[in-house]
């Protein structure tokens, strides 16, 4: 009985893995879509509740903060080419809020996005590198992520 009752639960425990697979990719799809935890729940036929929990355990960080980094990610990108002003890339990221994009991208980056777009105006660091470098070399860091590594 134990056997079937381990395998039921590891079974169970894979289902809610591709499950939480489909939400992060859909956050990685349709991050300037307007998307909110309840409505990614209720597509994956599940609590709001029990998806931030789960999302959390596997991912290391909330559906939401997943998708703000995805949308400063992708911000940033656009800066970099710069030919976008700071409020067009805070609604094509599908941010509604220029404060709030403003506040998250501080948070993440360490510096506000138009101090971000003058400096890599002055210094294009990035320039002549592979788009896959590019993305790794200038991927977000939270602030106690920065510490943290800081620290080791």
């Amino acid at each position: 009985m134990s056997n079937v009752t381990s395998s039921s639960a590891a079974e169970r425990h894979l289902s809610d893995l591709a499950r939480l697979r489909r939400v992060r990719d859909r956050i990685d799809r349709e991050y300037a879509q307007p998307l909110n935890v309840e409505a990614l729940a209720r597509d994956a036929h599940i609590s709001a509740g029990h998806l931030s929990r789960e999302f959390r355990r596997a991912y290391g960080e909330s559906p939401y903060s997943y998708l703000m980094t995805r949308r400063i990610e992708r911000a940033m990108a656009l800066l970099r080419r710069g030919d976008r002003s700071v409020t067009e890339v805070c609604f094509e990221v599908g941010c509604s809020s220029l404060g709030t994009f403003s506040t998250r991208f501080t948070e993440l980056v360490g510096i506000p996005p138009s101090a971000y777009r003058r400096q890599v105006e002055a210094e294009p660091e990035t320039e002549g590198m592979p788009s896959c470098v590019v993305k790794q070399v200038t991927r977000p860091i939270r602030n106690q992520e920065a510490r943290t590594r800081g620290r080791s």
